[in-house]
């Protein structure tokens, strides 16, 4: 397996986990309500579970991981805005942008 399905399989799986937890996880529950999106929590779970399945079945459906590729980026993008709105610190901020770059790693060599 090359590095860039390894890139995918990683991402996916945690898509698919942050998803889950976004419905079951206390800790989840409290960083949601930190964030101002207590109400879009189960939205944004929903949409990280069915983008981490997508870019899963996207190794397989090329037209799958451009779309769920390109929603990672967006869901990133406004992570990252979040956190800097309501002032998190680096640390905090980095796993978004890791994904926002790895999402962006995705759909770059797949277009």
């Amino acid at each position: 397996m090359g590095i860039y399905n390894i890139i995918i399989v990683f991402t996916s799986i945690s898509f698919i986990a942050y998803g889950i937890n976004s419905f079951i996880s206390n800790k989840m529950i409290l960083e949601f309500r930190r964030w101002g999106l207590e109400k879009r929590r189960k939205e944004i779970g929903s949409f990280q579970l069915a983008c981490g399945i997508g870019i899963l079945i996207g190794l397989k459906l090329n037209s799958v991981l451009i779309f769920s590729s390109a929603i990672l980026i967006i869901m990133m993008l406004v992570a990252v805005y979040v956190r800097l709105k309501i002032k998190d610190n680096i640390s905090e901020i980095l796993p978004a942008l890791a994904y926002l770059i790895l999402g962006i790693i995705i759909l770059q060599n797949t277009i």
